[in-house]
Parts: C-alpha cells; sequence; structure tokens
C-alpha cells in the first residue's frame, strides 16, 4: 500500500494512503491528552451527524496514531471572514468549538462540493445544541 506524505511536523506526522485514508501520528509535548482530545472530538461530531469533518476509521492509542476519512484538499486561498464563519456554524450546529480556528484547518472536498473542517486535537465539546437535554 503506497502512502504519500502530507505533513511532517512538531505536532503530527500525517500521510495519504493508496484508499485516500489519512494517517495520522501525533507527537510531541502533550501527545497523549492530544491524541485523546481529537479522536474524542472526532467520534462526537460523527454521533452528532456532522457530515464535514474526518471520521475515525482505526485507533492505535498505544501509538498516538489513527485513521480517518479524507475531507480533501487544503485550501489556502480561503479568507479568516469565511473560516471564521464555519466554525462559528461548527459550534452553533454541533456544540463543538474549536481552539486551533485558523484557516490552515480547512480542506475543500470536492466531492462534497463544501470546505470542511480538520485537526480537533484542539477543541472543546460544549453541550449538544439539538438535544433538549444538551447531551
Amino acid at each position: 500500500m503506497s502512502i504519500e506524505p502530507i505533513k511532517d511536523g512538531l505536532r503530527s506526522h500525517v500521510r495519504i494512503d493508496f484508499y485516500g485514508h489519512v494517517h495520522k501520528r501525533m507527537k510531541g509535548t502533550g501527545v497523549e491528552e492530544r491524541y485523546a482530545k481529537e479522536v474524542e472530538v472526532l467520534k462526537v461530531l460523527e454521533e452528532r451527524g456532522c457530515p464535514y469533518v474526518p471520521k475515525v476509521i482505526e485507533e492505535h492509542p498505544e501509538e498516538f496514531y489513527f485513521v480517518s476519512t479524507n475531507c480533501g484538499r487544503p485550501a489556502p486561498q480561503i479568507s479568516k471572514a469565511k473560516s471564521d464563519k464555519l466554525y462559528a456554524e461548527l459550534e452553533r450546529d454541533y456544540g463543538v468549538r474549536h481552539l486551533d480556528a485558523e484557516p490552515r484547518n480547512i480542506t475543500y472536498n470536492d466531492k462534497m462540493g463544501r470546505f470542511c473542517i480538520i485537526d480537533f486535537e484542539l477543541a472543546e465539546i460544549l453541550p449538544n445544541p439539538n438535544t433538549a437535554s444538551g447531551d
């Protein structure tokens, strides 16, 4: 299986495999907490029906590594105003506040025909706005 390297930074190593799945290995300071937070947030967003974020396919917590669906390609031309709107919609509609709400964490998915949000290692889960009790 061929794997294309996408990012090798201080906080993570990200690759895309032949099937288009994203392989993310966390590293650096606070790796255990950041890994746990990203997986938790992605699972909550899936439970809450958010279609424009990655979905976890495999988890390897002992290696701080997971595999997720692909949300498209980087969208470097997106404006800060447009990305701010997307993050506000995520919080309003799905109860997740992205704590690194920058344009670099926005992708564009051609199949969906829309912008998507990635990199939830710094995020806060809020009450679910779609339930009366907020669960």
